[in-house]
């Protein structure tokens, strides 16, 4: 099979297209023949050394997200069967074995149902999507799953809505009856958070931003899904609603904060950090669960229409991928790896 792989760190020339034996499943585990692979920034801050410090395998095929077909299960396998549409997430998670290739192998807890969804959509999902679900789940007074109604009566600030996690806490926050409220940097973005469904867009880079979602949610929000708490905290300290909470997903723009601790102290705000990869068994099936439902609903479509532009590039061509996400890529980052429709 053709993969994608590297055994060194360092830039995108380290990745090269390499011919590998054909691997089998074993106890507990399914192969899934790859249609589509999704890119995020944790692969190339891994491939980098920016996540880590040493190669925890002499060889690494990257990629934690993809959708394909079930080709072949292994013993013990019992709720996938040959054939299955399926979407892959944590693929790459503790194992060499990524999805930037024609053939994985994951333990058949990491594999989902796709139903009639698009691959584009399958392998979108992962660590965006599920990201999102966490994020938007951690609210003292708030709900522990998704589903229409779940956020009744309740004001979502996303920021950064444009971007693949902001998209899908916006498509999930709307799905489960939230208000949403994003900001961007943009007149573009701004196009984009409005097409994922947000009621409302705000620029943070004109005017006064928190005045501008102070006047649409007066008494403040219940939750915000940050993308950048370092440079977020006075914006949030204006605008989050007493016992409101804030769920903080990436260390844009650096790696240390400054909290303003009497503003959220009396606030009683909860700030809960997010990192996918510790999430835990049962909140990692919580997020399968309530994400499957929603792309059964149609909720989590992607595209420039639905708010996220999809860039894509062939299997060959995934050092290239790699880059557009490091550079900052507005959009999906997809790697085509077989016709399977």
């Amino acid at each position: 099979m053709r993969a994608v792989a590297y055994s060194q760190l360092g830039d995108s020339s380290v990745l090269e297209v390499v011919e590998r034996d054909l691997p089998t499943p074993h106890w507990g585990q399914v192969r899934v023949r790859l249609a589509v692979a999704g890119v995020n920034p944790t692969d190339w801050k891994a491939r980098t050394g920016t996540t880590a410090s040493s190669m925890p395998f002499d060889e690494i095929v990257p990629g934690q997200d993809g959708a394909g077909v079930v080709d072949e299960v292994g013993n013990g396998v019992f709720d996938v069967k040959v054939g299955d549409r399926v979407w892959v997430f944590l693929a790459q998670h503790d194992r060499p074995l990524g999805t930037a290739t024609e053939y994985t192998v994951v333990p058949a807890d990491r594999v989902v149902g796709l139903g009639d969804a698009s691959y584009d959509v399958g392998a979108s999902l992962g660590v965006p999507a599920m990201t999102a679900h966490r994020a938007l789940t951690i609210h003292e007074d708030g709900p522990s799953r998704l589903a229409p109604g779940a956020l009744d009566d309740r004001t979502v600030l996303v920021t950064g809505g444009a971007g693949a996690v902001g998209h899908a806490a916006v498509q999930l926050a709307v799905w489960a009856g939230a208000t949403v409220v994003t900001t961007v940097s943009g007149d573009e973005k701004a196009a984009l958070a409005a097409a994922a469904g947000a009621h409302h867009v705000v620029n943070y880079r004109a005017g006064d931003p928190a005045a501008e979602i102070k006047a649409i949610a007066p008494d403040g929000v219940d939750l915000v899904v940050d993308v950048a708490v370092i440079q977020n905290t006075d914006l949030v300290g204006r605008v989050l609603k007493t016992r409101g909470s804030v769920s903080s997903y990436a260390n844009t723009g650096g790696t240390e904060v400054t909290l303003p601790v009497r503003t959220f102290m009396g606030l009683n705000a909860r700030l809960q950090f997010i990192l996918m990869y510790t999430l835990g068994e049962e909140a990692l099936r919580a997020a399968a669960e309530d994400i499957s439902s929603a792309v059964a609903e149609g909720v989590l479509e992607v595209g420039e229409e639905h708010g996220l532009p999809l860039l894509r590039f062939p299997l060959e061509e995934t050092a290239a991928a790699h880059d557009a996400v490091e550079n900052g890529a507005v959009g999906k980052v997809l790697i085509d790896v077989a016709d399977l429709d």
